[in-house]
């Protein structure tokens, strides 16, 4: 059993951005925050390892240790998040120029602090601004000239209607029974057709400036950016829509509408949605080539993609444009994890934190921390991004983050109360009733775990959910429900054929889920397709399961000692490790191995856990 395949809870990562990152807004962060501290390379690291800036980056400072942090303390390494996960805050969402820039932040609150202070060299100056800034475009009907590039760039980006979640389901669910049933469907052939119907034909096919206008009954025709962080993207998409139908030359809106489609894609599971996300930067570019808004919009669309080299080039250009752009600084750091650049992107987080500090900044430097095995500065930066949050949508993100720290650790009872705070301020937050209904298995009720779950599938069918939902399911094993966790586990194979149909690389959420549920030569050959576009400690986490389900533990055995050197405890690494070493006739290892997984989490999986209990006592019993 692979019990963190996708655990979409994950408060990092490309695909973990908060709505204060999505609208540019500043929050109030207490002037105690811990410093950064100086990063060091992993053992796997290029010696002499650097960060990249663009030419125009200001010098860096160095970075010194927490006030609280143990002598010798460096900074943490960050390491993948899963990827898929998808179900994220809306994020990236509002352009910082033109008639799409957010609300301010409340005038009553200060400006964020730092963690780590800037030299006088990298203080942001009048000069340091971006000079390309174009006023917002004057409200008003698009001009003879401009119509037919209304019609062209409205009939790409503008979708009719959007699916309902019970009808992008049950879209997934007839899928899977067609391939189960085996009828000579093919999954390449059919997955536009899948895309249709997990859109209402809108997506796929696209729809006419008639159809739009349809669409949009009643939207002002001003671009409300407010409602993009609170979290409202169906209104902010619908609102950008139609702006951009009548003034179609607003560069900024474009590359906004551009954002708000990924994040869509990301929170209701539809990765389709990533075409009109692409049409809709590449027009911001043509009509303002070069802007930095709409090459962090391509950052983040192709982070989302999982296409991570080709993100952290796109938000390189755009820090060349702008070096203080929040959303290309988050990106970059996001990139350069997921491509296990670690002792880069320990510096890239410490001079984001430097140029932009705020919740998007203060979350990553704490997962940093995590990552490296600080967990007290971790859980310290958190509540302090949490006393800081400037609004409903960063305090779910954040108390979410704070959740799943504790849930980690197998502090149950304690994440739940994060997972409430979560809920109170954003009841319809996917991430916080995901990381609820696994801290609620984890600590013993199951049946209230399952109502969560299915509530969240409903919703959004992505990986991680699904095959926690049919863990869960298999470890009742009450009539019917092995059938129930097969299905989840097909949903899983529909949402991955989706997925790559929308130019997502989903080798990742294959292997962890074909592994343990689906096909093991299939789970490997796309585990070493991951591993050779980027070495993690995921992606070695995932290629040593692989291998070990392959009946290949020798192999597997390196690269399980791989995804636990960092210094990150995770309760299913050390699962696998320990595994592994039970395999490979290490029984000695695999006792510490298996020991300390249970000891630090001893609910992190249903089926999980009970498999590592019982592979213990084996051990135990052959003393």
């Amino acid at each position: 059993m692979s019990p963190r395949t996708n655990d979409s809870t994950r408060g990092s990562g490309p695909e973990a951005t908060t709505p204060a990152e999505a609208a540019g807004t500043e929050v109030t962060r207490p002037a105690d925050a811990p410093s950064g501290a100086e990063a060091i390379p992993p053992a796997d690291a290029p010696p002499g390892t650097k960060t990249a800036q663009p030419a125009d980056a200001p010098p860096r400072a160095e970075a010194t240790p927490p006030a609280d942090a143990p002598p010798g303390t460096k900074t943490a390494q960050p390491a993948d998040a899963p990827p898929g996960t998808e179900a994220t805050r809306p994020a990236d969402a509002v352009s910082d120029t033109q008639t799409t820039r957010a609300a301010e932040a409340p005038a009553s609150a200060k400006a964020p602090t730092a963690l780590t202070v800037p030299s006088a060299a990298e203080a942001p100056s009048a000069a340091d601004a971006p000079t390309h800034v174009e006023p917002p475009t004057a409200a008003g009907p698009p001009s003879a000239a401009e119509v037919p590039r209304a019609t062209e760039a409205t009939a790409a980006a503008a979708a009719p209607r959007a699916a309902s979640p019970a009808e992008r389901v049950d879209a997934l669910r007839r899928f899977a029974a067609a391939v189960r049933r085996g009828r000579g469907l093919h999954v390449a052939s059919c997955a536009v057709l899948l895309a249709v119907a997990m859109t209402a034909g809108a997506v796929a096919v696209g729809g006419d400036e008639q159809d739009a206008a349809r669409a949009l009954p009643g939207v002002s025709r001003a671009v409300n950016a407010d409602v993009l962080v609170r979290g409202d993207l169906d209104t902010a998409i619908r609102s950008l829509q139609e702006h951009v139908r009548r003034q179609p030359r607003d560069s900024g809106a474009w590359a906004t509408l551009g954002l708000a489609q990924v994040e869509r894609a990301r929170t209701d599971g539809d990765p389709s949605r990533y075409d009109q996300a692409e049409r809709a930067l590449a027009r911001s570019l043509a009509l303002r080539p070069g802007n930095d808004q709409a090459l962090a919009g391509q950052a983040a669309l192709a982070a989302a993609r999982h296409h991570f080299a080709a993100a952290l080039d796109h938000a390189d250009h755009a820090l060349e444009r702008n070096p203080y752009s929040e959303r290309a600084l988050c990106s970059r750091i996001d990139a350069l994890v997921e491509l296990g650049r670690y002792a880069e992107a320990a510096e890239a987080a410490t001079l984001a934190d430097r140029r932009r500090p705020g919740v998007p900044v203060f979350t990553r430097y704490a997962y940093v921390h995590e990552l490296r095995g600080d967990v007290r500065t971790a859980r310290r930066v958190l509540h302090q991004a949490l006393a800081s949050a400037a609004g409903p949508a960063d305090v779910a993100y954040v108390a979410t983050a704070l959740g799943n720290l504790e849930r980690g650790r197998g502090r149950y009872g304690t994440a739940l109360r994060h997972y409430a705070r979560a809920l109170a301020a954003d009841d319809t937050y996917l991430p916080a009733l995901e990381g609820r209904a696994r801290a609620q298995a984890a600590d013993g009720d199951r049946a209230g775990a399952i109502v969560t779950l299915e509530q969240v599938v409903a919703r959004s069918p992505l990986p991680g959910p699904l095959v926690a939902l049919g863990e869960l399911y298999e470890d009742r094993d009450a009539p019917g429900d092995r059938a129930k966790a097969r299905e989840q586990y097909a949903l899983v194979d529909a949402w991955t054929a989706l997925a790559r149909a929308g130019g997502v690389d989903v080798d990742l959420d294959t292997a962890l889920a074909a592994a343990d549920h689906g096909d093991t030569a299939e789970a490997l050959r796309a585990a070493r397709a991951e591993w050779g576009r980027r070495r993690t400690v995921h992606t070695a986490d995932a290629l040593a399961w692989a291998l070990h389900r392959a009946g290949r533990s020798a192999e597997a055995l390196p690269y399980a000692r791989r995804a636990t050197a960092t210094g990150y405890r995770d309760a299913t690494f050390l699962y696998h490790r320990g595994l592994i070493e039970k395999a490979a006739g290490r029984d000695r290892a695999a006792r510490a191995s298996l020991t300390a997984a249970l000891q630090l989490n001893p609910g992190f999986s249903p089926l999980g856990a009970r498999a590592a209990r019982a592979a213990l006592k084996d051990v135990e019993a052959a003393r």
